[in-house]
Parts: C-alpha cells; sequence; structure tokens
C-alpha cells in the first residue's frame, strides 16, 4: 500500500495547496442580494467539498473550508462546529470586535495539512456577516467555535494560520503533533 501524505490527500479531494496564488489574495465580497444566486451555488460547492473531505478524514472537533481553498475567490466560507450543530455560513464576514483574552492552539489547515501550528488567538469574537437578503447579521463566538471561524475568515483576507504565529514558532510535522496529546482541530486533525 503506498501512503499518501495528509497534503496530497486534500488535493486529491479538490483542496487548493499553499503556494496557490489565490491563497494569498484578499476574496471578492458579494453584492447581496443581487448576487444571490452566485452566493448560493458557491456555497453548496463548499458544503459538496466538506463532504468529501468528510468522508476520508474524521473531523471530531469541527472543521471548515473557505471559498479560496476550492479555488473560488469569493468571501465564503462554511463552518460546521463538532457534534451536531448546524453549520454556519459565512458570506462578507468580518470581525467587529474581539476579546483581549487569548489562548494560544494548534491548528490544521487543509491547504497544508501535513503540519500543524501553535496559533494565539482572541477567545471571543464578534462577526458582522451578510444574510442572501443583504440584511447585516450579527453573530458572538467563543473559544474553540471563535478559534474555527478567525481561521476561515484569515482565508478570506489572503492569510494563512502561520502569519498568526509567534515569531520564532514554527509548524511541527502532523505525527509530531498526534503524538503531543495537544490534539485540537479546525480545519485538519
Amino acid at each position: 500500500m503506498i501512503d499518501v501524505r495528509p497534503s496530497q490527500q486534500m488535493r486529491d479531494l479538490g483542496v487548493v495547496q499553499h503556494g496557490a496564488g489565490i491563497l494569498a489574495e484578499p476574496a471578492r465580497a458579494f453584492d447581496l442580494p443581487a448576487e444571490r444566486d452566485e452566493a448560493e451555488r458557491i456555497t453548496d460547492e463548499l458544503f459538496a467539498a466538506m463532504e468529501r473531505i468528510g468522508q476520508v478524514h474524521p473531523f471530531a472537533k469541527g472543521m471548515g473550508i473557505a471559498a479560496p481553498q476550492i479555488g473560488i475567490a469569493r468571501a465564503a466560507a462554511v463552518v460546521q462546529p463538532p457534534g451536531d450543530a448546524p453549520a454556519i455560513i459565512l458570506l462578507n464576514p468580518r470581525i467587529t470586535t474581539r476579546s483581549e483574552e487569548m489562548d494560544e492552539q494548534y491548528e490544521g489547515c487543509l491547504s497544508f495539512f501535513d503540519v500543524r501550528g501553535l496559533v494565539p488567538r482572541p477567545l471571543k469574537i464578534t462577526v458582522e456577516a451578510t444574510a442572501l437578503t443583504g440584511e447585516t447579521v450579527t453573530t458572538v463566538y467563543e473559544r474553540g467555535l471563535a478559534r474555527l471561524i478567525h481561521h476561515e475568515m484569515d482565508h478570506l483576507d489572503g492569510l494563512l494560520y502561520t502569519s498568526r504565529m509567534r515569531t520564532g514558532v514554527d509548524p511541527i510535522p502532523v505525527e509530531e503533533y498526534r503524538q503531543s496529546g495537544r490534539a485540537w482541530v479546525y480545519d485538519g486533525t
């Protein structure tokens, strides 16, 4: 049996990999409700990608995917919280407030799935997003869900979690991470 690297597995499932220009560029916002059909189509593609990925890799602590990760430079992301909570659709999201209180946890990313990195993030964020009707929806997210949402929103700004890591801290190979006992996952295990 051939051992396939996690990043190759994600590439095979249609996830754009680290180094692709689309991951380093801000995504274009939707004009809602005028672009409702386009937003719905892209959201459906994100859900389909999550379904494909979820069939080959379990995500016990939730997962997310942003449109640039499937090659679409639009401001859309979908986050599946852990458990049976409904998925969160983010269109044109922006953080309006963030707590001063932070924590640092390991994150993974479908776009470079071979490593994990310790990332400090606020424990609480307030996010404004646009509904398909064009209305603004404001939601407060805390702890793990705030981390998941923030991670996906970074993708929409052309940022990867490595840009948020402390200076001098490098990502570690996924094999080393699994042995660390600090398994906490966002878009990876």
